[in-house]
Parts: C-alpha cells; structure tokens; sequence
C-alpha cells in the first residue's frame, strides 16, 4: 500500500463497502506490515469483537483442514459468513506458506462468503504466525460471522491459539501415538472441546476414555462425596463418567471440555462440534470468562505492540548499533557482562524510546 492519503482513503472506501478485494489488500498490508498498516488497524478497533474466533489445534495429520471445511460449510449452511486463517509451514525456498491446507480446504475456497488466508509460520512458534491475531482483527471488522484460526501442526508446546480465540478445539487420532503424553501436555489445558477424529480407526474409543479419565481426574470431582467406608459403590464416580456427563451440562457453573467423535472424511460429527461451539460461547458470556479472554488478549496485543516498537527502535538505530559494538572489548576480557551492558543500554536509550513516532 502506498503510503498517500488517496491511496489509503480508497482502500477504506472499499472496504466499508465490502469489496473483497479491498480485504485481501488490507489483509496483506496488516500481514507484512506495510506502510499504514497500524494506521488500518488503529481505526478498524472500534468494529472488533462481533465475530467469534474458533481455534483448531492438533498434532500433524489429524485431519484440522477437512474438520475446518467441514464447519465452513456449516456455518455457511446457517448463512454465516466465515473467514479462515489456516497457518502454514513456511517454504524453505520462498519464505511464503506451503498452502496445504488451502488446497485441502478447496470445496469451499470459491464461495463468496467465505475469505480464505494461508499464512507462513515464518520461524515463528506456537503453531501461528507473528501476526495471525492481526489477520483476524481485519477479518472481524470486515464483517465475518465466524473466524476459523487453523494452527500449523503442534506439538505439545505451541499453545498460542489458546489466547486468541474465544474457543480452542483439539484434533487428535487414535494413531497419533503416544497419547498420554498428549494428555499430560499443555494442549489438555488450553482445549475447550476435544475431537477424536477419524473415530472409525482402532484405538478411537479407547482415546476418548483416556481423554475423559483425564478430565474427570483434573476436575477432582469424581470421588468428592464418595464416603470413607467399604461398601461404596464406585462404579457411579468413574472420573470418565463423571466428565462426560459434565460436558452435556448447559448452565454448570464450570465449563467441562466435551470430546466428541468424528470421521471428518465422512463428514460424521459436524453437527455436534458446531453444538459444542455454541454452547461454550454461550458459556463464555454467561460467565464473564468471554469478556476476561478478550480483555486478555488486547493486553496481550499493548504488550506485543510495545515489545516490537523497543525492538525496531533499538536496532535499527545507527548510534546504539555502533555503542554496543565499542562494548565487546568489555564484554570479552569480562571487564563487563552482557546484563551490565543491557541496563546501561536502555540508561541512554530513553529519549530514543519514548519519541513520538511520526
């Protein structure tokens, strides 16, 4: 985008009026951080926070981008419009998105009211790109009903999509191995719903019971009124139990994470992840936790935004470059040490840091 007071009004003008193609310009502009791009999303801010943003998470292979077309035709069935940011490993040739999940995602990439964005991770962790929560925040002041955030495959530490969606889903397979370990995993806290998908293979059943012991051990509520005698039939507090029948609840106090059966390839269990999504939004506002998410996450974004400003500030200035490089002499007899030398840096970067940008 250019950097000209008529260039920017015309992409505003399209926008407003729901040109795509001035969507997938501001989604580009916002991604690469082009010239105007916090200008875009300064002024968009107050349009944010009608759509609700879904997350899909899970190991590599557990079916997220035929699960995410599946709820795209859902929602779009509903009349919803959707928006999806499927995050891609990056090209080690182009430095661009691999586009897999795009390409896997091409039943319903030509309707019209659904916008489709593949990012690269780009050597970014967490299983999301530097600026997936800004893509969205465009996505949300367009007007998209629905925003589907599908993270690169993960593991067990990239947890990122936990705090910018409202609901996280974790996909898993019977064959994904290892499963307690997944279990015993961050993803076991960030999930809201669990999907057990390609549920016809051996194994599936056997996950879910595992998935659901772990819920009810967690919650500590299986054996909270069992008494202390013999005799005690204990067969009515299993934990899985006990966490299964907790997820059908709909006005419990605390949310219990359902895990649901599907065979995305069949199109089985749609109808039930959508239900589940629901009732957890409702569950978010009822509570006050939608409210403390999104209060989270636009601290998370102040402090995202202060954290590059220090860094480009800092580095990109010629003085403070040629500073630090006088200080190795220092630093390598151990005259000094690098924590000394970074206090000392931001002693005489004040000025540099706290000027008004332009």
């Amino acid at each position: 985008m250019t950097t000209t007071a008529s260039a920017y009004d015309q992409l505003m003008r399209d926008f407003a009026d729901g040109k795509r193609a001035a969507l997938a310009r501001a989604v580009s502009v916002v991604e690469n951080h082009r010239a105007g791009f916090d200008r875009l999303l300064a002024t968009w801010q107050p349009r944010l926070g009608r759509a609700r943003r879904l997350g899909l998470t899970g190991p590599p292979g557990a079916g997220k981008s035929t699960l995410t077309a599946l709820l795209v035709k859902a929602y779009r069935d509903a009349g919803l419009s959707v928006g999806v940011i499927a995050v891609d490993p990056t090209s080690p040739f182009t430095g661009g998105a691999l586009l897999g999940d795009r390409i896997r995602m091409e039943s319903v990439a030509l309707d019209e009211g659904v916008f489709i964005r593949s990012m690269a991770t780009r050597g970014s962790l967490g299983g999301l790109a530097a600026t997936t929560s800004e893509v969205a925040d465009v996505l949300d002041a367009f007007g998209m009903d629905r925003i589907l955030i599908e993270t690169v495959g993960v593991g067990q530490s990239e947890l990122d999509i936990s705090r910018i969606a409202d609901s996280s889903a974790v996909v898993l397979v019977p064959e994904s191995g290892d499963s307690i370990q997944t279990l015993k995993a961050g993803l076991m806290e960030i999930a809201d719903l669990f999907v057990v998908n390609k549920a016809d293979r051996p194994g599936a059943d056997r996950l879910r019971n595992e998935l659901e012991l772990m819920l009810g051990l967690r919650a500590g509520s299986a054996l909270r009124d069992v008494p202390a005698h013999h005799g005690v039939d204990l067969s009515r507090k299993n934990p899985a139990r006990v966490a299964r029948e907790a997820a059908k609840q709909t006005d419990a106090e605390h949310w219990t994470p359902p895990v649901l059966r599907t065979v995305a390839t069949n199109a089985e269990g749609t109808p039930e992840v959508v239900a589940a999504l629901d009732r957890h939004f409702h569950y978010l506002e009822r509570s006050g936790e939608l409210r403390r998410r999104r209060r989270r996450r636009l601290r998370d974004r102040v402090m995202h935004v202060v954290e590059d400003r220090v860094r480009d500030r800092l580095w990109r200035d010629a003085g403070t470059n040629a500073w630090l490089d006088d200080q190795l002499a220092a630093l390598e007899t151990g005259a000094s040490n690098p924590f000394a030398v970074a206090d000392a840096l931001l002693a005489r970067s004040g000025t540099l840091l706290t000027q008004v940008t332009p």
